[in-house]
């Protein structure tokens, strides 16, 4: 058996980095698989660095009120990764999703946090030491392990939504919004939560036009985004509709999407040459297979109240694939320090440290 890590923590979102924080203060020099640079998982949006990755401004995580922040995130994160980040300029609001995230991901390194940038396919939490087999880097061995693996972003499910994937289909505007085939046209986007306003709001910055479909009468996004919505010239908003169809042909990709108005009982095709999807996610417990109790949703079940412990001792999770109800950076962070020290206090307990 090859060497046993005190702790590993799978994934890479605000949860995962907030844990290596924990764990690499409390010196478990935790192994943290922030994920594989893969197609597949660039295509369904779980590539390194989570969901906060894919988003643009953040104006709601502590710490960091609006304010001039390019000469420190130059001097904070290293050189090799401010050369692959998208250039850092001086902006109003106070930090952006993936400088928030490489900011993290430094701070874990510093406190001497180890980084494999693989997927763990399988595990088998029924004997300790628990294994841990990854896609490409072999098997592990830990005493305790973090599940952080988050949630990804839904799609409708139509055959023509999957035909048009990376040829105007899209369910990141941030990856994708600023690509010449986006600019200067109108574009949609679907959904009536927080999520999608942002998205409309920032790709109102490149199309012409954007079309936010929204299935009800009423936005489900809190008040303030709703606001910028509707003060919003280059949004408008298709209540009552849904998608049934994305339109297109293998040269020009999607052209346009035909919309289902279910009060008029009318289909009409919107012009578009792109579309962008916001309408939820799904936590990413595939490499799990039955090792955890999973809630009706999917998500990872904590076993104990205002603990992060799963229904195998020695397994934390933290994170959105632990929420389904809150769902934001800053709680996902706090889980992620609960599960370090749930699993500090676990390794002590154990006389293990």
């Amino acid at each position: 058996m090859s060497s046993v890590e005190r702790t590993i923590i799978i994934g890479s979102g605000p949860a995962g980095w907030s844990s290596a924080i924990y764990a690499g203060r409390a010196n478990l020099q935790p192994l943290v698989f922030q994920g594989a640079i893969t197609e597949q998982n660039r295509l369904q949006g779980t590539l390194p660095l989570g969901q906060l990755s894919l988003t643009t401004e953040v104006e709601n995580y502590a710490g960091f009120p609006s304010g001039k922040l390019r000469e420190f995130l130059t001097t904070a994160i290293h050189p090799d990764r401010v050369a692959a980040m998208p250039p850092i300029e001086e902006h109003a609001h106070a930090v952006t999703g993936p400088e928030l995230m490489e900011l993290m991901r430094q701070q874990a390194t510093n406190f001497g946090a180890r980084i494999i940038t693989d997927d763990i396919v399988s595990v088998d939490f029924s004997k300790r030491p628990f294994t841990l087999v990854s896609l490409e880097s072999g098997t592990f061995h830990a005493e305790t392990v973090i599940v952080a693996t988050g949630a990804r972003a839904n799609y409708l499910g139509l055959p023509s939504e999957e035909a048009f994937k990376n040829r105007g289909v899209s369910a990141c505007a941030v990856c994708d919004g600023a690509l010449p085939r986006f600019r200067n046209k109108p574009l949609v986007v679907v959904g009536g939560g927080d999520s999608a306003v942002e998205e409309a709001t920032y790709l109102s910055k490149y199309a012409s036009k954007v079309y936010l479909v929204v299935r009800r009468d009423v936005l489900r996004a809190s008040k303030i985004m709703q606001q910028r919505a509707l003060n919003n010239s280059k949004i408008e908003i298709l209540w009552h509709s849904q998608v049934k169809e994305v339109l297109g042909d293998d040269k020009a990709g999607m052209t346009a999407v035909k919309i289902h108005n279910s009060h008029s009982q009318k289909d009409i095709d919107y012009s578009a040459s792109g579309m962008f999807l916001a309408i939820g996610h799904t936590p990413n417990t595939n490499f799990l297979k039955g090792q955890l109790e999973l809630n009706d949703k999917g998500y990872v079940k904590w076993s104990t109240p205002f603990r992060t412990w799963t229904s195998v001792e020695g397994v934390f999770s933290a994170g959105d694939v632990s929420d389904d109800y809150y769902r934001q950076a800053i709680t996902s962070a706090g889980t992620g320090c609960m599960a370090a020290l749930d699993a500090e206090r676990y390794l002590a307990e154990h006389g293990i440290i």
